[in-house]
């Protein structure tokens, strides 16, 4: 009798020590969680504290805005052209050394949402919310309105997608009536279903999902062949998603391996975030619980790491798409400095080497004008490797074609994509 009423106090003591340890860890948890929502409002109470006061310093200015306009402002049309830059006049791109990826010579995939009249939801696309087509007066061509709360937003075609390959898109976030920034997921997954839609938290056999938002960017791998789905993560603590501005996105996937830039930063490498064994094919956005509004058009998906030796030394012909120009513009952009690299790396290796620099366009707008802006982008690509690379401008010459020489008609984004290009001839 005496041994079990000692077992009883035993017992009562551990319950109640356990019971202590539990209580002390969801405390512990709920001070946490409440500490972060605090640190979030009051963040957000600077913000709006912050604005207030800029807005009083500068009342009498026009206040700046992403405003809808009812004109189709055409993302290829050169005549936007109105700044032409000289050659001399290039900005240098040494400070983007980080942007290392090198777009290859084919296209996969492209969405300009040009096809698609304003104000509809786009043809390619399904939705279980809202969404449409819209034109911004502050950027060029057409943009998909995410304006659904709760909702997921897929792509109605199967992607043929390799091992390693570039996924570009632009963004730009406006947040929402109540002064918000804008967060979204995107996921990119394997699936056999015949439904494209699909509002599962981690859709498909397996793939990656990726969240964007106003204080971090994190990537998340997953497996749901496999017990607990296989997670593999990795996130970023980094405020890049401003409001009105527009962002463009880069993600390299190498095998297993994720890269993301953006702003001239690579903001996360992932040497095993992807799950083996999957090529996948399906793109998705989503908002599901998520502040704020965004647009988001250019969806590009190409091959990467384009044998440059092989092509220019031995083939005689390098296509590129790795040269980025704003439209109509004929600047390089930093974006650019992987695949000038690989090519000044060629050049450095084979000093007797000349090339000629050859620009393309689509056929949008006025003949004249895109057979002035493709040989004023061929000379600045010229410019930037003379400039930033020290190869002689004696073994370039340059020259463009416009429109004339299409390698794809020019009857959808995905072709206009690849008529837009420079290639690089061995003379």
């Amino acid at each position: 009798m005496k041994r079990i009423s000692f077992l009883i106090v035993i017992l009562f003591l551990f319950t109640t020590a356990f019971s202590q340890i539990s209580m002390d860890k969801i405390k512990d948890k709920a001070n946490k969680k409440l500490e972060k929502n605090v640190d979030k409002a009051v963040d957000k109470a600077l913000d709006k504290t912050e604005e207030k006061a800029n807005n009083a310093i500068n009342k009498t200015d026009k206040p700046e805005g992403v405003e809808e306009k009812s004109e189709v402002d055409n993302q290829n049309n050169p005549e936007e052209s109105t700044n032409n830059v000289k050659p001399d006049e290039t900005p240098k791109l040494t400070s983007y050394t980080k942007y290392d990826f090198v777009p290859g010579d084919q296209i996969l995939f492209y969405e300009d949402f040009s096809q698609d009249a304003i104000g509809d939801f786009p043809a390619l696309w399904t939705t279980n919310g809202s969404g449409e087509v819209r034109t911004l007066n502050k950027f060029p061509g057409n943009w998909f309105f995410l304006n659904g709360a709760d909702n997921v937003y897929c792509l109605m075609k199967d992607l043929v997608l390799p091992a390693n390959y570039i996924f570009e898109f632009d963004v730009v976030p406006v947040g929402d009536e109540n002064g918000s920034n804008s967060s979204f997921y995107l996921s990119l997954f394997k699936s056999n279903e015949s439904e494209f839609l699909t509002d599962v938290l981690y859709p498909g056999d397996a793939g990656f999902e990726m969240t964007f938002n106003q204080w971090f960017i994190e990537a998340k791998g997953y497996n749901n062949q496999v017990e607990g789905n296989g997670f593999t993560d990795g996130r970023r603590e980094i405020e890049l998603m401003g409001k009105e501005n527009l962002k463009h996105v880069i993600v390299w996937v190498q095998g297993r391996r994720l890269r993301m830039y953006l702003e001239g930063q690579k903001i996360l490498d992932l040497p095993t975030l992807i799950p083996a064994g999957f090529n996948f094919n399906r793109l998705r956005y989503s908002r599901w619980g998520q502040e704020g509004y965004s647009y988001i058009t250019n969806i590009r998906f190409s091959t990467t790491q384009p044998d440059t030796r092989s092509k220019l030394l031995t083939e005689g012909k390098l296509v590129s798409y790795g040269m980025y120009f704003d439209s109509g513009k004929d600047v390089v952009k930093p974006e650019s400095y992987g695949a000038l690299s690989e090519i000044a790396k060629v050049l450095k290796e084979n000093p007797d080497v000349k090339i000629s620099i050859v620009g393309h366009t689509d056929s949008d707008g006025n003949d004249e004008t895109n057979l002035d802006l493709s040989k004023r982008r061929a000379a600045n690509v010229k410019n930037a490797l003379v400039k930033d690379f020290a190869i002689s401008g004696d073994r370039i010459t340059t020259d463009g074609k416009g429109e004339k020489a299409p390698i794809a008609a020019n009857d959808k984004p995905e072709n206009k994509a690849k008529n837009r290009r420079v290639e690089f001839l061995k003379l």
